[in-house]
């Protein structure tokens, strides 16, 4: 914990990933990794290996030190049982209440993966915890199936009057298991197909990601043309995904006919897709070592056409959007998310670069082809709603100036 803590605030760390790994035929022990990116100075990245004796499955808690470990040390408690000494929140993370208690899915030899295990119970036994309240607020539950909800999630609000005095919730209802079914029935080309499947929106990241680490393990040299195909597709894939939220965001706000004209401008994202990948979305193109498909000339000068009127059509909503008083009402000063506690959990994306932190991966680690483009990382001092929808217009205005 001291190591970690150390790099994390002292050297300017934030911890990207945290993953366990069961390496008992390698070496007789299992192994916890904390994968930080290092932003202060030379950039890079540091990971640090906790060995876990395979007959004691216990390490100690980095989280009381970095609170952003707490998800990451949860998970690797359900999937491999390995016990982190001092962790606060000893509640189950992924794994549904009704799964047996000493079955760990990603340990290598503890089940059948061809069956799912009995359940073991028919209640609901996970604990909403109230921090900041006490018994006598009243509890609104919202979920785990929701009208107004893009996927399942649980949540409780504890509240007094109007007021909301603390939440909780609880995540994974869709969890599905894609790690151990990549481990178990795949070759590695095939899982660049169902890392193509970790999400509806993101599906091209998620399978760079993937080949990306198998071409880097490998020592794999990619074509420049093919790693500048892939910033593309991935800034194809974000004029989606960014004009999606600006367009929720109208909704959510009442602003029915903004999130209209957000999604008519948003299905010019999808024909460029269509054009480069013969999809509407950025599915089957990667391939370890590079792409499936080159893109034509007469393909790029059409999406570069697409482009321009897409930032035409972006700017005039943009205008609106934000000359809407009542767009200003319920977005200014709301949902804060204060510079601090985005440091202590990493945060990642528009939440963190809306509250003053100006961090992006691809300036700080350029992969595939974004050491070769121009990158402007834009970010925030207001860590509100209206300061996360302002990052997000300037990156669609990026992403089509790549």
């Amino acid at each position: 914990p001291e190591v970690v803590e150390f790099l994390y605030y002292k050297q300017g760390g934030w911890l990207s990933v945290l993953f366990g790994n069961d390496e008992r035929k390698l070496n007789g022990h299992y192994a916890v990794y904390y994968v930080l990116s290092m932003e202060k100075g030379t950039k890079c990245w540091v990971t640090v290996r906790v060995e876990v004796d395979a007959n004691k499955p216990e390490y100690p808690s980095v989280t009381p030190r970095v609170p952003a470990a707490v998800w990451g040390e949860r998970e690797v408690r359900d999937m491999y049982g390995l016990i982190p000494v001092g962790l606060p929140d000893e509640r189950r993370l992924v794994l549904p209440d009704d799964w047996p208690d000493e079955l760990y899915p990603l340990r290598k030899d503890s089940m059948d993966y061809r069956q799912r295990p009995a359940p073991t119970t028919d209640a609901e036994t996970y604990e909403f915890i109230n921090e900041l309240g006490d018994k006598k607020n009243n509890v609104v539950p919202i979920g785990p199936l929701h009208v107004t909800s893009d996927e399942p999630g649980h949540f409780r609000l504890f509240v007094d009057g109007e007021n909301i005095i603390d939440a909780d919730y609880r995540l994974f209802y869709v969890h599905r298991g894609m790690e151990k079914l990549a481990e178990t029935r795949m070759g590695y080309n095939e899982v660049t197909f169902l890392s193509d499947r970790v999400c509806g929106i993101c599906g091209f990241a998620h399978s760079t990601a993937y080949t990306t680490s198998v071409e880097n393990a490998m020592g794999i040299q990619v074509p420049e043309r093919a790693q500048m195909i892939r910033a593309i597709l991935l800034e194809v894939e974000r004029l989606h995904s960014h004009l999606l939220n600006l367009g929720l965001a109208c909704h959510f706000t009442g602003f029915d006919s903004g999130f209209m004209q957000f999604f008519r401008v948003r299905e010019t994202s999808m024909k460029m897709a269509e054009i480069l990948t013969g999809a509407r979305k950025t599915y089957g193109l990667n391939l370890i070592g590079g792409i499936r498909r080159d893109l034509l000339k007469d393909d790029m000068i059409q999406t570069r056409q697409l482009a321009q009127q897409m930032r035409r059509e972006v700017q005039e909503l943009v205008d609106v959007l934000l000359s809407t008083p009542n767009m200003e009402q319920r977005t200014v000063g709301i949902g804060r998310l204060d510079p601090e506690i985005a440091r202590d959990f990493s945060n990642v994306g528009p939440m963190v670069r809306a509250s003053g932190h100006a961090r992006d991966t691809r300036a700080d680690h350029p992969f595939v082809g974004y050491g070769l483009l121009p990158m402007e990382v834009h970010s925030e001092q207001g860590c509100d709603v209206i300061s996360r929808l302002k990052v997000r217009i300037n990156e669609v205005y990026t992403a089509l100036n790549m």
